[in-house]
């Protein structure tokens, strides 16, 4: 099961390089938007609106990146678990990529081996193996 969190890890990380990125590819472009802008005279409401939302997706997406690189730094430690977890709920939303990381994260977080890594208690039924029965 480390084989599979350290590559959880690696993965998150490349993901979160690709969410700064593109965080800082959309600063880049409110910035050439506002600079034509001005330089075309045309500088209005419409445009200053444009800018704004560039800038406001770059701060969403550059910080969701930033956020998903702190993650996977952290299951390279052994911590983070419940983190990444959290980040995996918008993840879904980004399809394809981001949903396949997304389940990929809550299956090898939910597996017993993973829980007792990061130090918590296996999920599984209580009692001897094979003595589970309905009603509890």
């Amino acid at each position: 099961m480390r084989l599979h969190v350290d590559l959880l890890g690696y993965l998150h990380l490349i993901w979160g390089a690709f969410g700064v990125l593109t965080g800082a590819s959309l600063a880049v472009l409110a910035v050439g938007t506002n600079v034509a802008a001005i330089e075309l005279g045309s500088a209005g409401p419409a445009e200053q609106a444009a800018v704004w939302l560039f800038v406001l997706s770059a701060l969403a997406i550059g910080g969701f990146g930033f956020s998903t690189l702190v993650v996977g730094r952290a299951l390279h430690r052994g911590r983070g678990r419940l983190r990444a977890m959290v980040l995996a709920v918008p993840n879904l939303m980004i399809v394809p990529f981001g949903t396949a990381l997304a389940i990929y994260t809550l299956w090898v977080l939910q597996n017993d081996d993973a829980r007792r890594m990061f130090g918590q208690p296996p999920q599984g039924p209580a009692g001897p193996p094979g003595t589970w029965t309905e009603g509890r």
